[in-house]
């Protein structure tokens, strides 16, 4: 037997060893119930192994919290959407969950009425490793979601709703806010009834916000739609963006309002819907570019602006391909929250292709679809401005 050939043999068997290592032999599922005699969340949570599942029986969880450390784990609900209920408690004076893990899912929960007592009451707090969030509920917490500052951490949103921000003057609760994180992606969740802070805002090294609908609604009175004060790779595609008839400043997506915190920063907007309203005029882009490390690149093409108010002012980059109208003569109805092109719009067919930005393509491949999700879509014949291409 060659000497190569027999190298080749122990690594092989090296890495088969170590993989049996690693991987749970029997990963077990925990069953969590709302009321004794049934297993604690907290209880499941100090007893689970890495690569287990806690399940969670229908029903509303009272004052349940607990820290997840796990490196491998899954928290699901057995059937519907339990809702996990803060009423005064929380996990660490932070959250209702507080993720320390490696890599964590969790699933089909809704989390409602975190309070804390620096404000910043969380229906979960990320604080390390990747956290996966999927088909998950947030309403009326300070924060829905609130991250550490890890640059090794990565956020994971999918098919999510965030929304009715307590209304406390002065709180300036987010109903999303991401720290100087590593990564950070959401897709196909929705965002809504906002007041005084952000319906979204992050400061992660790479930020991709794609095919939601982040729309204040009637009631809401958030400041911007999307907050990205730190700069970073931005990548914001397919997506519908409005304003609450309270907003509280014109502007809807900001981008490096701090000062620049990464080595890379690029700010790359394609085929969103932008829904302002009828008055005072929208900001719809703002990019503070004097905070900005010079050159950084821009690229805005294929948006539709719906209202009075303007792009993006001055700003230098690449704005081709970008339309603006009064709201009702370009979208279906944008009170049944129909944001398909009307056919009097004209503009069915009429936009060339997105490109590339930041090394990414910035060609759609889903559109949001109520009530939360995505769904795909082929390539048409010719493209749309706008986040709907389906219709």
């Amino acid at each position: 037997m060659s000497h190569v050939k027999l190298q080749t043999q122990r690594l092989g068997g090296l890495v088969l060893w170590a993989t049996l290592l690693l991987t749970p032999a029997h990963a077990a599922t925990l069953i969590v119930g709302p009321q004794a005699p049934s297993m604690t969340l907290a209880q499941a949570l100090a007893t689970a192994a890495d690569g287990d599942t806690i399940a969670l029986m229908p029903g509303t969880y009272q004052g349940q919290t607990g820290v997840v450390t796990q490196r491998r784990l899954t928290i699901r609900a057995v059937d519907g959407r339990p809702v996990l209920e803060a009423k005064g408690r929380v996990a660490e004076r932070k959250a209702i969950l507080v993720v320390r893990g490696g890599d964590v899912t969790i699933e089909n929960l809704e989390f409602r009425g975190a309070r804390a007592d620096d404000a910043n009451g969380a229906g979960i707090r990320h604080e390390t490793g990747k956290l996966t969030v999927r088909n998950c509920l947030f309403l009326d917490n300070e924060a829905g979601i609130l991250t550490g500052n890890d640059a090794t951490a990565e956020l994971v949103v999918e098919d999510s709703e965030f929304g009715l921000a307590p209304r406390i003057e002065g709180g300036l609760h987010h109903l999303l806010y991401v720290g100087r994180i590593g990564k950070f992606s959401v897709r196909g969740s929705r965002f809504y009834s906002g007041y005084e802070g952000h319906l979204i805002k992050s400061r992660a090294s790479e930020s991709r916000i794609a095919y939601n609908l982040i729309h204040d609604g009637d009631e809401g009175q958030a400041s911007y739609e999307i907050d990205l004060p730190n700069g970073g790779l931005v990548w914001v595609i397919g997506n519908v963006i409005g304003q609450g008839t309270g907003a509280q400043n014109p502007v809807m997506v900001a981008y490096g309002s701090e000062g620049n915190a990464w080595p890379k920063s690029g700010l790359y907007l394609s085929h969103n819907s932008f829904v302002g309203n009828p008055w005072p005029p929208s900001w719809f882009v703002r990019v503070f570019e004097d905070r900005l490390p010079a050159g950084t690149e821009v690229k805005a093409v294929n948006n539709v602006s719906l209202g009075l108010g303007l792009l993006s002012p001055g700003t230098r980059g690449d704005f081709s391909g970008n339309v603006w109208a009064f709201r009702r003569r370009a979208v279906n109805s944008i009170y049944t929250l129909d944001f398909g092109l009307a056919e009097a719009s004209g503009w069915r067919g009429q936009a060339l292709p997105a490109g590339q930005g930041g090394g990414e393509s910035l060609q759609p491949i889903a559109e949001f679809r109520l009530p939360r999700g995505t769904r795909p879509i082929q390539p048409p014949a010719a493209w749309s401005p706008g986040a709907m291409q389906s219709r």
